[in-house]
């Protein structure tokens, strides 16, 4: 894919970029390695000055950051806004924590005695350069969640986007640099992703942070695991929504339409399996089904609109592939199904019932706006659907039994229990998953200790 900004509302190319050669790479490289020896002894509070003042500018920039996102990857022009927002505010949380997060932690007297120490503590240090792989669909929040707390830690970071957000990411090094970091702090590698294996085996990189694809993670996951470098993975997610009788229905099916559709239906946290006990199943059908059918799609920057594009041809194409797939192996059509007559990315939102484990659509993500539908008999049936997918990203339940409720908790493999709510992201709380999901944490005091060097110190009597 070529590093350019491409609108998927219209099909038009925009702005492109070189990549940068072997020569700017290995400046870069340096100027980070730098950077690290001088953060790292920054205080807590100088870092806090400057990521207050990042959220401050980004407050400012919000309207124009909008209108960056929305024409490089299509999500509707609210939702950007709500993304730089959301961003400002994680910076915040972060500047605000930091410091408590990462203190020097005593263990208990009696094991400090036992140890045959005067005294011992755990000491959190930053580990240094960071390479960052992201994806399109969030493209600032994908970012800050891992820059605010890498920044505050004392790391640095170098950030390989999504060849389709080249504006993106070149505004987010501008808006770390203006907020006060120091040069080579964060910067945006404009390179692709072929050259990814050559900036993370080099030793100045000493882990690596992936957002994205399963295969994109097994990728890069196998060059860390062979220079044994750490590394944090999100990747797919085919979350369940699971819908049994004691639920609020007209509430359910609400919020279940916009899981399914926040994004364009391009978020891995998104709802996309809709798991519904029989005795409710035709009611939530009927309800969910109409509330998709409702939605406005069309431009993403008029504010009227509820769905925009797809990000990329090839991602239509390949959500297209599996609706096909299910319709031709008997799923019923509810809603949607079939491409729209204009230019632009365009698919709409679409429900699909009937789905069997021969499907495809059973086992694979679809990221886009496409629902399948699934009738099951009783609570353990429900956890046996959830539970058969590759994937174990997050969940969400609704029920007002307090045994379901228990056994969803205890048995849904997943990262995430989200109880009659929609699964967000939230800095205070740990993200990430299970199974092909990936491993590791984001955001909360998990996401920031990632990237540390957990140090014990001991010193003797």
């Amino acid at each position: 894919m070529p590093i350019a900004t491409v609108n998927p509302a219209t099909g038009e190319t925009l702005k492109t970029y070189d990549a940068l050669g072997e020569e700017e790479i290995e400046r870069r490289l340096a100027t980070a390695d730098a950077a690290f020896r001088s953060h790292r002894t920054t205080t807590f509070a100088e870092r806090a000055l400057r990521m207050n003042r990042a959220a401050d500018l980004l407050d400012e920039d919000q309207q124009h950051i909008a209108r960056v996102m929305t024409t490089e990857m299509g999500k509707p022009i609210k939702q950007a806004r709500a993304e730089a927002a959301k961003c400002a505010k994680a910076m915040r949380w972060y500047a605000d924590h930091a410091e408590q997060l990462l203190a020097d932690e005593e263990p208990a007297e009696r094991d400090v005695k036992d140890s045959g120490a005067s005294w011992a503590l755990v000491r959190y240090r930053p580990l240094g350069p960071v390479l960052a792989v992201m994806p399109w669909n969030f493209p600032m929040w994908q970012v800050v969640r891992f820059a605010a707390p890498a920044l505050m830690a004392g790391n640095v970071g170098l950030l390989k986007h999504a060849s389709n957000v080249p504006q993106t990411a070149l505004y987010l090094e501008d808006l770390f640099r203006r907020a006060g970091f120091a040069e080579g702090c964060f910067q945006t590698l404009l390179i692709g992703s072929g050259a990814v294996e050559r900036v993370l085996r080099d030793p100045r990189i000493k882990a690596a942070t992936l957002t994205g694809s399963e295969p994109a993670g097994r990728s890069v996951a196998s060059v860390a695991g062979d220079e044994i470098k750490k590394t944090v993975l999100e990747l797919g997610g085919s979350d369940p929504f699971i819908v049994m009788p004691s639920a609020e229905l007209d509430r359910a099916a609400g919020v279940a339409v916009t899981a399914r559709v926040q994004n364009n239906g391009q978020s891995c946290i998104a709802a996309k399996r809709f798991i519904v006990h029989t005795d409710v199943f035709d009611a939530f059908a009927e309800r969910f089904t109409a509330g998709m059918r409702a939605l406005r799609v069309g431009d993403p920057m008029e504010e009227e609109t509820d769905v925009g594009p797809l990000s990329t041809e090839q991602g239509r194409a390949d959500l297209e592939d599996l609706v096909v797939d299910a319709v031709g192996a008997g799923a019923d059509v509810l809603c949607g199904g079939e491409r729209p007559a204009r230019p632009g990315w365009f698919y709409p939102p679409t429900v699909l019932a009937g789905i069997t484990p021969r499907m495809r659509i059973h086992r694979e993500e679809a990221f886009g706006p496409v629902a399948t539908l699934y009738r099951v008999a009783d609570l353990d049936e429900a956890v046996a659907v959830a539970n058969d997918s590759p994937f174990g990203l997050s969940s969400n339940v609704w029920t007002h039994n307090g045994v379901e409720l228990d056994r969803f908790v205890q048995d849904l493999e997943a990262g995430g229990v989200y109880v009659n709510g929609m699964t967000a992201s939230h800095p205070a709380f740990p993200f990430g998953g299970v199974k092909r999901s990936g491993h590791g944490r984001e955001l909360s005091e998990h996401g920031i200790r990632e990237f540390c060097n957990i140090t014990t110190v001991w010193h003797g009597a």
